[in-house]
């Protein structure tokens, strides 16, 4: 299973797709990077075999980063395999491709790599799936894999029921670790060694598997005081960090799920107390080729779900199909089998009203919606399996609005507040609610906060780590109207620090530059903006 991914996504995909040939076929999988692979070893594949080519097309009709040496091997014309011939006549594939139908160039990469696969002799199995993140990907993905599996039996001659429900990791609570080597949020283990000591993050190569936690510089609301919209100003210092940008790169924000969701989430699987949420747990991949640990470990449970699960998306209707198995009542467990099974109901109760996963467990078994969450049904779902089916919690891309000419050392972001009603939500007795992007938010969670009254304060810290206070009590009494509240001081208190807020970025790449001539003469269409479906994954 080859992943052509930038954000994460198509990743996920891939791994959704070789846990699905390991529960329906019992057949196992590799789920790999291909800037790891030799292609010139795809003429060595045995024919009883198959390989899957998950990929976005990125930009304007381009690859993702990490399939770029692929696409530059496979589009050569004078391409030659490790056997010194040219052709795949041994070859079985599958490709499913991740675009969105309002760029030119839909899913470019996948078309082209179904092609030359073609053209080389090599056979593909089933059609081509083409996913639309403009309406729904995971409906153009549900639609298309069941008809490809039944052409993958039959082509590879195996029947389904091989397997059943595998679990994927072994999730254990430990009580001896050292606490300086737990994680409480952090994302690599160079940010984990500077909030466990105190100190600022070093300098060094700081990139999307170890962002570089920012401080703030400055930030501004550029509408209107008062009024029902936010476009947040926000300037991050990059001095010192060794990071670089350029016209028409992207920055990525590294957000936190707010304190509500975590709650709601914790009270579900009886973690809420203090002593359970900040209960440790290692957890170990039974399978390393098909699921690597998604998040690093061991953590804390208020960890995993504040800093490196998604909670903040709409659940899947996969998901719900799966889960119905570990209901508390019969009831519930028919309605989640109803949800995860029929398109159209999904549709109208779920994703319309934008449900998120704790949400709709709240909702099968009638526990009330709103906080505090003292009388919440606990559900006795194994954790390895929440670990499996909730996506990780990945960074929000953001184009750059600063110049690195003019300001070389800051990176500066304008973006509108997503805030908007859903469709009516069964579970909100049929009326519309207020549905909050999860970074967008997140950003003017750290907007207000850093507007002067609420700037982290260490002497005034309520409790401490070791020596070192927490940050301002008045960090968690910042008011946002209603807006969800996030617990912006980060791990061990470390993103606010010396009076400063700080969040966790990293630079992407983007292949888009202007012309290197003055004279080449460029056309800039700036579009207003719209509502929109929310897509929590994909849009904020």
């Amino acid at each position: 299973m080859f992943f052509g991914s930038q954000t994460g996504t198509a990743e996920e995909y891939a791994v959704r797709l070789a846990k699905e040939a390991k529960s329906r076929f019992g057949l196992s999988s590799i789920v790999c990077d291909p800037e790891e692979y030799d292609f010139g070893n795809l003429d060595q594949v045995p024919n009883d075999k198959v390989v899957f080519f998950v990929v976005a097309t990125y930009g304007e009709g381009e690859p993702t980063d990490n399939a770029q040496p692929l696409m530059e091997f496979l589009m050569d014309e004078n391409v030659e395999f490790s056997q010194g011939g040219n052709t795949l006549e041994n070859l079985n594939y599958v490709v499913f491709g991740l675009g969105n139908r309002t760029y030119a160039y839909y899913n470019e990469i996948a078309r082209k790599i179904d092609k030359r696969l073609s053209d080389l002799g090599a056979r593909r199995i089933g059609e081509r799936g083409e996913g639309d993140d403009d309406k729904s990907m995971e409906e153009d993905y549900l639609g298309w894999k069941d008809t490809m599996w039944e052409s993958f039996s039959k082509t590879l001659g195996v029947e389904e029921g091989g397997a059943g429900d595998v679990a994927d990791f072994a999730v254990t609570e430990i009580n001896t670790h050292p606490a300086e080597k737990v994680y409480h949020g952090e994302l690599s283990a160079r940010a984990l060694a500077a909030s466990a000591s105190g100190n600022n993050t070093p300098i060094g190569s700081y990139d999307s598997k170890n962002p570089y936690p920012a401080p703030i510089l400055s930030s501004n609301e550029l509408f209107a005081v008062g009024g029902d919209r936010n476009c947040v100003h926000i300037e991050f210092d990059i001095t010192g960090s060794g990071l670089t940008y350029q016209h028409g790169d992207h920055v990525g924000v590294w957000p936190i799920n707010p304190d509500v969701e975590v709650e709601r989430i914790l009270s579900i699987f009886g973690l809420q107390s203090d002593e359970r949420r900040n209960a440790v747990v290692n957890i170990e991949s039974l399978d390393p080729a098909l699921a690597k640990v998604p998040f690093p470990v061991p953590a804390t449970y208020d960890a995993i779900f504040r800093h490196y699960l998604d909670i903040s998306s709409v659940a899947s209707r996969q998901t719900l199909a799966f889960l119905a198995r570990y209901a508390p009542t019969p009831e519930a467990g028919e309605k989640l089998t109803r949800w995860g099974t029929n398109k159209d109901i999904y549709a109208a109760e779920i994703d319309g009203p934008c449900l998120k996963l704790a949400e709709v467990l709240q909702a099968a078994v009638g526990d009330s919606q709103s906080a505090p969450f003292d009388n919440t049904t606990i559900w006795p779902i194994p954790f390895d399996r929440i670990v499996s089916v909730i996506p990780r919690l990945s960074p929000r891309y953001y184009s750059i609005s600063s110049s690195p000419k003019y300001v070389p050392s800051a990176i500066h972001v304008t973006a509108v507040v997503l805030k908007f009603k859903s469709a009516p939500s069964h579970a909100h007795d049929n009326n519309p609610r207020w549905v909050y992007g999860l970074s967008t938010n997140f950003i003017l969670n750290v907007r207000n906060a850093t507007s002067g009254s609420n700037t982290p304060n260490a002497q005034d810290g309520p409790g401490a780590i070791g020596d070192k206070q927490l940050p301002s009590a008045g960090l968690d009494k910042v008011a946002l109207n209603n807006t969800p509240m996030y617990r912006l001081q980060g791990p061990r208190g470390h993103y606010a620090r010396q009076n400063i807020f700080r969040v966790p970025i990293h630079v992407r790449r983007s292949t888009f530059r202007l012309p290197t001539s003055p004279k080449v003469p460029v056309i800039m269409i700036g579009p207003g903006t719209v509502s929109y479906p929310f897509d929590p994954d994909r849009q904020n």
